[in-house]
């Protein structure tokens, strides 16, 4: 993967980006699998970090619930 993203927003705002280039009417095709393959592997990060969001939040509602 390349470098990964600081934040989930700068992950969404870079695959903003990416989805801005495809929809252009003058597409790169030099650098579309380029694009298209950051685009998954930010998409998969993205998925990664929701998830693991997910979890902590279930673990800290559970625990709240302890109390």
């Amino acid at each position: 993967m390349a470098e990964e993203p600081r934040t989930f927003q700068a992950a969404m705002e870079e695959l903003e980006v990416i989805l801005h280039k495809l929809d252009s009417e003058e597409v790169n095709i030099d650098s579309l699998t380029i694009d298209l393959q950051r685009a998954s592997e930010l998409i998969e990060w993205c998925r990664s970090r929701l998830e693991t969001t997910r979890v902590d939040v279930e673990r800290i509602v559970a625990g709240l619930d302890e109390n």
